[in-house]
């Protein structure tokens, strides 16, 4: 990784770019682009990330990002296959320790709800707007149109 992040440096300062400019141009930390190009790469958690860095510092530098990607890749593979099984079987049962531990004890009283569906209040509200609407036609149309019943009624008493 040395001679990948030496390659990077040497054509940085080729072109005249500080670490300042090229980590505000790459949108990263100068602390990262320092840490790449001296090898350092126990300080990034995720390869993926470390990758992609590599790979936009190496375009953004003109050089031939598949070769330096392809220079990363075996570098990666060597340094991964020297580790010893026991080790990789270690870390394996500690991240399961971890997951263990991060799962919580459930009772009624600390059980998180789950989401609930929002149709049925939805439905309920729409069958009470409906009856709404259906009192109100109905007053309205009796109202403005009296049945024959309460003619009578006026007819009765009128005579």
């Amino acid at each position: 990784m040395k001679k990948i992040g030496e390659e990077l440096k040497a054509a940085r300062q080729q072109q005249g770019v500080s670490i300042e400019e090229a980590a505000e141009d790459l949108n990263l930390r100068a602390s990262q682009i320092e840490n790449i190009e001296s090898g350092n790469l126990k300080v990034f958690k995720d390869v993926f990330y470390l990758k992609s860095f590599i790979r936009g510092y190496a375009k953004y530098l003109g050089l031939d990002e598949e070769r330096i990607m392809d220079d990363f890749n075996e570098y990666f593979f060597e340094e991964t296959s020297k580790i010893p099984i026991d080790e990789i079987e270690k870390a394996s049962k500690e991240k399961e320790k971890e997951k263990k531990a991060e799962q919580k004890v459930v009772s009624p009283y600390t059980m998180e709800e789950k989401p609930r569906s929002k149709i049925i209040p939805i439905i309920v509200t729409l069958i009470i707007l409906l009856l709404i609407f259906l009192i109100g036609y109905i007053v309205i149309t009796e109202y403005i149109n009296p049945t024959n019943k309460d003619q009578n009624d006026i007819t009765y008493l009128q005579n």
